[in-house]
């Protein structure tokens, strides 16, 4: 049974930092690309960041880039993101996917497996 487990979130203040992780089991993702989604209250889920396969290549939404940074530790099937420089609007629950392949994309429909999320709330 596939299952992706999200930890990390929590209340921080605006400019803090924090680091998701997304521990994957089941089975290995270490041949497919693999994702970072969010989603705020009364939005639709968003794009986050995507990493490729080998780790090689990164994805990120122009709302993070420059303040998030995706990785993936293939060994452990762990995929993280580290958040810095947070504000109020990256206020939302964290969900991590798995892709249908090696190559990073922004598009939803292309991730298979998702986790169930995980909170991150910004105070100002």
């Amino acid at each position: 049974q596939v299952q992706l487990l999200e930890s990390g979130g929590g209340l921080v203040q605006a400019g803090d930092s924090l680091t998701l992780s997304c521990a994957a089991s089941g089975r290995s993702f270490s041949n497919v690309a693999m994702g970072w989604f969010r989603q705020a209250p009364g939005k639709e889920r968003e794009f986050v960041a995507g990493i490729s396969s080998d780790g090689g290549r990164a994805l990120y939404d122009d709302s993070v880039r420059g303040r998030f940074t995706i990785s993936r530790d293939r060994a452990k099937n762990t995929l993280y993101l580290q958040l810095n420089s947070l504000r109020p609007e990256d206020t939302a629950v964290y969900f991590c996917a798995t892709n249908r392949a090696g190559a990073p994309t922004f598009r939803q429909n292309q991730y298979i497996y998702w986790g169930q999320g995980t909170q991150v709330t910004v105070s100002s």
